[in-house]
Formats: C-alpha cells, sequence, structure tokens
C-alpha cells in the first residue's frame, strides 16, 4: 500500500460532526507521537483519543482477553485514569466499521461467556457448549439432543461420546480419557528465571492457583505473572498469590520454601 493509500485509509473524525467535543490538545493514548493532523475527540473521562488510537488501544485489550475497555491515559503524571468507556462510546469515537464492529462484538461475546463458564465447540455439531460444572466432565449438546431426538452427551475431556449415562461424572468410560491440561504441568520442561536469584529450574507451565488456565513465564522480570483469565498476580516459583509471597521474599530472589513441585491437580475456579 503506497503513502497516499495509507493516508486515505487513516481514520479521521469528520469535523463537522457537533455530536463530539474536539480538543486542541496531544492525543492521550499515544503522547509520544508528535502527528497533530488528526482531530483529536475528548472522551466522557477527559481524555484526548484519535479513532486510531483508540481502536488499536482497544483491539489490544481483547487480544489479551479483556472485553471491557478501561482508559489507560495517566493522572498527574504516576496514576492510571482507568476509567471504563462503554461500547457504545468506543464503537463512536473508535470509528468502527461493520468489520471491526462485527470482530469487537463477538470477540466480547465469547470472553464473557469465557468469564463464567467454559466453552468448546460440541465434537459433533461443532456448536459451541458451555460448561457451567466445572467438576462434571458429562455434557450435553443441546443442538445434536434435538436433532437426533436422544440426549447427545459428551466428555470435555476426550470429546468422546460419554459411555457412562448416570453414573461418574468425572469418568467418561473411554480407553485412555486423561487430562490433556494436567499432563502438560506433569511433562513440561524445566527453566531457569535468569533475573530471579536461585531459581535454576522451575516448570515452564503451571496452572492458576485460583481458576485453573495454564499460564506460562517468558523467563523476563521477576518471578510474578498475571493470570490471563481471572487476573490474579501470583508467583510462579512457590505459587501463592503476591501478595502472599512478597510478605516474605523479593520478586527477584527465590521464596523461603523453595520452588513448587509439580502440580497434581487443576484448580477449579469457585466463582462468586
Amino acid at each position: 500500500m503506497s503513502i497516499q493509500e495509507q493516508e486515505a485509509a487513516e481514520k479521521k473524525y469528520d469535523p463537522l460532526d457537533t455530536t463530539l467535543k474536539f480538543v486542541d490538545r496531544g492525543d492521550d493514548l499515544d503522547p509520544v507521537s508528535s502527528e497533530f493532523s488528526s482531530l483529536r475527540a475528548e472522551m466522557s473521562c477527559g481524555h484526548a483519543v484519535t479513532p486510531e488510537s483508540l481502536t488499536l488501544w482497544c483491539r489490544s485489550q481483547l487480544d489479551e482477553g479483556n472485553y471491557q475497555f478501561r482508559c489507560p491515559a495517566l493522572v498527574d503524571g504516576f496514576k492510571l485514569c482507568n476509567k471504563l468507556w462503554s461500547y457504545q462510546e468506543v464503537r463512536r469515537l473508535a470509528d468502527l466499521d461493520v468489520d471491526e464492529m462485527q470482530y469487537f462484538e463477538e470477540t466480547m461475546a465469547r470472553l464473557a461467556v469465557a468469564e463464567y463458564c467454559e466453552v468448546q465447540p460440541c465434537p459433533k455439531c461443532k456448536t459451541s457448549v458451555a460448561r457451567e460444572n466445572m467438576c462434571n466432565l458429562c455434557v450435553q449438546c443441546v443442538i445434536c439432543t434435538a436433532d437426533q431426538k436422544k440426549p447427545y452427551q459428551f466428555c470435555w475431556q476426550c470429546q468422546k461420546p460419554w459411555k457412562n449415562p448416570g453414573a461418574r461424572s468425572d469418568c467418561c468410560g473411554n480407553r485412555g480419557c486423561v487430562n490433556r491440561d494436567l499432563q502438560i504441568l506433569q511433562t513440561c520442561k524445566n527453566i531457569s528465571l535468569p533475573e530471579v536469584e536461585g531459581v535454576s529450574s522451575c516448570p515452564s507451565v503451571r496452572a492458576c492457583p485460583v481458576c485453573g488456565m495454564k499460564v506460562e513465564h517468558n523467563q523476563t522480570y521477576c518471578k510474578n505473572v498475571t493470570c490471563p483469565h481471572c487476573k490474579l498476580e501470583f508467583c510462579f516459583v512457590c505459587l501463592n498469590p503476591k501478595s502472599v509471597c512478597c510478605k516474605t521474599s523479593s520478586p527477584y530472589r527465590i521464596c523461603p520454601s523453595g520452588v513448587a513441585p509439580r502440580q497434581t491437580a487443576i484448580p477449579v475456579w469457585k466463582k462468586k
């Protein structure tokens, strides 16, 4: 794409749009930019944006698993604004086109559902099925059940038809049915954390101690990581929440209890 085509494709506000409040100051979402050719509009929190910077920021939040959009601008130079923006405001001031709106809305819906229950496709019809009871591996697909005019149940773990109707909820009866996530936790390679004193060998994958999501450490900076699902910040070494671990050790030193052994069970998120 040529520079002329890029400029033509760049989002810009209509200067005649009286529904927006235009401001004569820099873009608070891109403060290092020296580009002032694009009009800046004021969000409900009082910070200035361009449609390009707002779109990029909100897309990055979706990529990180966040379906709620909060202002990342600094207040008084050191703390985040963190004001929640409605999707309606974002859609309008980001000047989302039809394809962008579809992407935003589908992604937001998927992330919102995943916050309250697990979702994966039915192995038979590929329709998304939610599992609300995290302790029950037996799941029934309502679409297949209606089509077949009889219950269609499958195992959440191995994706095969359920063979133990009315029996145990933690064993489907299929040979070779194993918890792949647990296998990964038990067989993953060991890594070092070069910037954390004393940690030369640690499992490369951990399950979040709150929700059970698999988390990896990028081997940079301190020993704390943030779960992308439940947002818990915990120590990758001892598996305690950061708020607990930091009481007895530095983020850049091994914990007094040492490296926690490989996990033999995956925590189930008990949502309030």
